[in-house]
């Protein structure tokens, strides 16, 4: 039962609780670098088992879905509402003790790791949809609301959240990290799909980014504070709700592929289509190389040309989408395209776009008892060619294994390294490519990341980026929010921290 909340219905998690682990006396107490005080401070917050000491359970919470090495904390504990979460951190406040926000652990450049020690917020035990309007198109959920668990619950509302990072993130920390994914161009990314945010800060005070129970659809009202905490990745604050914008589940939907001979002919079939009107769903579509479609069809079975390849899918009416299709296919055939099919029944559409649903595990499959990395970056439009082919040149030349997954709508695109982390030889000549690869996005007037974030691992990038004007105006916020830099440490912003 989760206290102080009335409104919601619970979301049920196989994960519950299951991690809880029973006080530990007072020998690993003193190895974790928090006192027996504040440990009872947390335990007469959120109970005994809303604490944990236990070496398993700081370990998954020291770590994420990136090469980084786990960063254990020296506690984690399991606040059930966001009066526990405010009373947790005011503790952690006194103390100066970091606070490290965890929601599903799915992120991608070592965002949760403790380099501090401290305290692991869990929030997995929040997890109720409070506020649903299907008048007005908008949810308010807690942070242990998953993405497909939201949509689970909106089913028989005709109503869905088509943002779609891949993983299925807790919907707090796509918020936290900016995420976008597989609806971009359609739909937008976490940045336009927030409309408010309850958030914790430092101190324990709590802020409502728009004004408490606020859902506009649009406002004009001061400071953007919203878009301030989405993409700060837990290093302003822990976000306990999160206000969401939702979507008419479409009418029909049809799912096309077709294959090119070059990345030049792909890139100009989509922004033609773009500029045609037709409104593109998903994924903004999705570019698979020569790679990584071979890769697929071996790890799949299946016989896709070998040359790189466009997923799209299409969202609208029944008679809106044979204009659709019927544009885009014309386009598509006027660049080389080939082979183009197309299906609407949704078994079909599942077999067309398995390669791209199958492609993390066709890559891993390119070098059994590897493990994947995925980095990203992104450009304008019309440099995406050029970055694709100098960066499938880069990773000849380096010897390197990375088939290469693009949103090319948005001109994003995703290296899928497969890597030996027992060879620190490669693993070396991977951390220069993917600095290689950033700095080359940059000089193309792009990013060093356009989904996956900053935390650990982009850093110094983000200075190149931003230049040291806008990373002093960053620090500055900081500075304002978090004077004792106890949030997420060591997180987006390159320095010592006191």
């Amino acid at each position: 039962m989760l206290l102080g909340l009335t409104g919601g219905r619970l979301l049920p998690s196989p994960r519950r609780c299951l991690l809880h682990c029973r006080h530990i006396k007072s020998a690993a107490t003193a190895a974790s670098g928090v006192g027996d005080g504040v440990l009872s401070a947390f335990r007469s917050i959120c109970g005994e088992d809303g604490v944990s000491l236990g070496e398993a359970v700081r370990e998954q919470h020291g770590k994420d879905e990136s090469v980084h090495r786990c960063r254990p904390p020296d506690v984690v504990v399991f606040p059930r509402c966001v009066e526990e979460v405010s009373a947790l951190a005011k503790v952690c406040h006194k103390h100066r003790l970091p606070i490290i926000p965890f929601g599903t652990g799915t992120g991608l450049e070592g965002g949760v790791g403790a380099v501090k020690g401290g305290v692991c917020f869990s929030l997995r035990n929040m997890e109720q949809v409070l506020d649903l309007h299907p008048e007005d198109f908008d949810v308010t959920v807690e942070p242990g609301v998953t993405r497909k668990a939201l949509n689970a619950y909106l089913r028989d509302t005709g109503l869905w959240f088509p943002v779609d990072p891949g993983a299925d993130a807790s919907l707090c920390g796509m918020a936290a990290t900016s995420a976008s994914g597989t609806n971009a161009v359609r739909y937008g990314t976490m940045r336009e799909n927030v409309m408010n945010l309850e958030v914790v800060l430092a101190d324990g005070s709590i802020v409502h980014t728009a004004g408490k129970g606020r859902r506009p659809r649009k406002t004009s009202a001061g400071y953007n504070l919203t878009n301030l905490f989405v993409g700060s990745e837990g290093t302003l604050g822990i976000i306990t709700k999160t206000t969401l914008r939702l979507y008419g589940i479409p009418e029909a939907m049809v799912s096309a592929v077709c294959s090119f001979p070059s990345v030049q002919a792909a890139v100009d079939s989509t922004v033609q289509t773009l500029q045609a009107g037709v409104p593109i769903a998903r994924i903004d579509p999705e570019f698979l190389d020569d790679v990584m479609i071979d890769a697929c069809n071996r790890f799949s079975s299946l016989s896709y040309p070998v040359t790189p390849t466009l997923f799209l899918e299409f969202h609208g009416s029944e008679q809106s989408l044979e204009e659709q299709v019927k544009t885009a296919e014309d386009i598509t055939q006027s660049n080389g395209g080939s082979d183009f099919q197309w299906a609407r029944d949704t078994e079909t559409r599942n077999r067309l776009w398995k390669a791209r649903h199958d492609a993390w595990y066709a890559a891993l499959a390119l070098r059994p008892g590897c493990k994947a990395y995925s980095t990203d970056v992104c450009v304008p439009l019309s440099r995406l060619p050029q970055i694709i082919v100098e960066t499938k040149e880069d990773l000849i030349e380096n010897r390197l294994t990375g088939p290469i997954a693009g949103h090319v709508g948005d001109g994003n695109f995703h290296c899928l390294m497969v890597v030996d982390p027992n060879n620190p030889e490669e693993m070396h000549r991977v951390h220069l490519f993917t600095e290689r690869l950033a700095r080359r996005a940059l000089a193309m007037d792009g990013t060093c990341t356009g989904e996956h974030g900053v935390g650990l691992g982009k850093r110094a990038l983000l200075c190149e980026e931003m230049g040291p004007v806008g990373i002093q105006v960053m620090r500055s916020l900081k500075d304002t929010l978090d004077p004792n830099s106890l949030m997420n440490p060591g997180k987006i912003l390159q320095r010592e921290e006191p």
